[in-house]
């Protein structure tokens, strides 16, 4: 998993509440379980016409946020199914980062798992950052998850609370596999232990 210590990019806001995992990844988009590739997916119903043509209307397929990697959004993101394909198909976009008042607590725990940074805070923080992300191109926010502060293109803070496990496993890149490997001489020598306690097994 790619490792999050600091991220300055574009922030998007997409000011809807309570988007659910089917907004995010529509259901025909699952059929997969590769990770790569679903970012086309992303918001389909959204960001796509009847006829397959883009909505020029939709946040993401502005000139200014066609590359954000950072995304504001409202209440409760990522309710709905436990899909995974959700935090899969923002980060094949180039999201790496979601900022909201809420979310919903599966998405929020496949957020960490798969290297995108959830952020937690306050409405009337949310409605600064939101300020800053309607300026276009220009709306550069830099995220430091060591410092835990987001700074805004006007040298604003805005501080965050996480989690210190979640948060080392981000800034050293750790999903549940490369936690489980960390201890590989320990498991390594119970196996070896046990073949020889009970070699008929």
């Amino acid at each position: 998993m790619e490792k999050f210590v600091k991220l300055t990019g574009v922030a998007a806001p997409l000011e809807i509440m309570n988007v659910d995992t089917d907004m995010i990844i529509p259901k025909q988009y699952l059929k997969t379980i590769a990770r790569t590739g679903l970012g086309k997916g992303l918001f389909a119903e959204m960001r796509y016409q009847e006829d397959g043509s883009e909505n020029a209307d939709f946040v993401l397929n502005k000139p200014a946020y066609r590359n954000a990697n950072i995304l504001l959004a409202g209440d409760n993101f990522g309710c709905g199914s436990s899909r995974e394909h959700a935090p899969w198909a923002l980060l094949d976009f180039g999201i790496r980062c979601v900022i909201a008042t809420s979310f919903a607590d599966i998405f929020y725990n496949n957020c960490f798992k798969n290297g995108i940074l959830p952020i937690k805070v306050a409405q009337a923080d949310l409605d600064r950052l939101l300020d800053d992300a309607k300026r276009g191109a220009n709306a550069t926010l830099s995220v430091d998850l060591e410092a835990q502060e987001i700074r805004g293109p006007d040298g604003g803070v805005v501080k965050f609370d996480i989690d210190p496990f979640r948060k080392r496993c981000l800034l050293e890149g750790l999903d549940d596999i490369g936690l489980t490997l960390e201890k590989a001489e320990k498991i390594d020598a119970y196996e070896k232990q046990a073949a020889a306690a009970r070699p008929w097994a």
